[in-house]
């Protein structure tokens, strides 16, 4: 049975799969359904392909499948430095559109900078609104990734060009927001969200072969690397929250069970 499903899905017993899974990967084992695996990156190490499976999900479906990103548009990525962040200004690039990201320090802003992001607004000292008038001279970006929400959609609105599109993946800065829904009348602006976690295997499959099709490759190629910022055995898996709740680090926090 379990031979012959790997076999139909292009695996064989003993390969190496990094997979997305909808809670339990805080554990030495954990299962998933077979159409959300995917064979490590070549040349990847065990941390390193444990970092790729929840932020390239999560971009490519909402980034791409959603929102549409088309090469020579213009991505606003709010929160550059952060996982999600760091994977979508390398798929956006390599996509062949042009990357604006915030993040909350001068060295965060430097390190989006050099991951490929065009320009990076520091949300701390800069309004992001007025910054990305300024950088589009006036048009404003195509999409915008928002883990924000809150008061931040009102601007988000005022920053976008005609046909412009929004996706929301997460409200840490609240849910209610009060915009201009005038100017969406007017732009024919698109407002969508979306959340990973409870949508059916099929739908998470599908993204999974975008990725194994589109990302992967790259990855491969060395275009696009992960962006790990700390390790942490199971033991130390307060200290790893308390890390991501502190806002200090680029890229992802990995958990990890022995040598990797």
């Amino acid at each position: 049975g379990d031979a012959a499903e790997l076999a139909q899905a292009g695996f064989k017993l003993g390969d190496k799969v990094c997979a997305l899974v909808a809670g339990g990967g805080y554990a030495e084992l954990c299962t998933a359904p077979i159409a959300q695996t995917l064979p490590y990156p070549k040349g990847l190490s065990d941390v390193e392909a444990a970092s790729l499976p929840e932020t390239f999900f999560t971009v490519w479906s909402n980034v791409f499948d959603r929102c549409h990103l088309q090469p020579g548009e213009t991505l606003l990525v709010q929160g550059g430095s952060s996982g999600i962040g760091v994977t979508a200004i390398q798929l956006a690039k390599a996509w062949g559109a042009k990357v604006i990201v915030t993040a909350g320090s001068d060295e965060k802003c430097a390190a989006c900078v050099k991951l490929g992001a065009d320009h990076a607004i520091n949300y701390k000292t800069q309004d992001f609104k007025e910054e990305v008038k300024r950088l589009t001279d006036g048009k404003g970006v195509d999409v915008i990734l928002d883990m924000v929400g809150g008061e931040y959609v009102a601007r988000e609105v005022e920053s976008l060009a005609e046909d412009g599109r929004i996706v929301i993946i997460a409200v840490q800065g609240g849910t209610k927001s009060n915009f201009n829904a005038g100017l969406v009348l007017r732009k024919r602006l698109t407002i969508t969200g979306s959340t990973l976690r409870p949508r059916p295997v099929a739908f998470k499959a599908a993204i999974a072969q975008a990725c194994r099709k589109h990302a992967w490759p790259l990855i491969e190629s060395g275009r696009i690397k992960p962006v790990i910022h700390s390790v942490f055995k199971p033991e130390q898996a307060a200290e790893a929250h308390a890390l991501m709740e502190s806002n200090q680090h680029i890229g992802k926090i990995v958990l990890t069970w022995g040598q990797a």
